[in-house]
């Protein structure tokens, strides 16, 4: 049994949640934060036999997209705040972070 672990964006949530569900996994869904750009992200805890691992990575790659996103740099530590300009810097945001994890023991009370 594997447990996998996919963080994907806000946008991708509902998307991937309904093609979890039509390909019959289940899924706990957590809210989560970002480190870099600090917008909401949700997390996807999905238990699954190993057999089943390669078809849920295949719906979490097909459902989530990564895209360009303009954002605003935060003011530098330290210097003189009044003479930096932030410039909006575009990145490319979405996609999906996914860990497969090995379970030892599953229990379901």
């Amino acid at each position: 049994m594997k447990l996998v672990v996919a963080v994907v964006q806000d946008q991708d949530s509902n998307r991937l949640s309904t093609a979890l569900m039509k390909s019959n996994f289940r899924a706990t869904k957590l809210a989560s934060t970002g480190g870099f750009l600090k917008s909401g992200n949700t997390t996807f805890m999905i238990g699954t036999e190993d057999t089943r691992v390669d078809k849920a990575l295949e719906v979490i790659n097909q459902s989530c997209r990564s895209r360009e996103q303009m954002v605003a740099p935060v003011s530098p530590m330290g210097g003189n705040a009044d003479s930096y300009i932030p410039y909006p810097v575009e990145v490319e945001v979405g996609g999906a972070t996914v860990f497969v994890l090995p379970i030892e023991q599953f229990h379901q009370f």
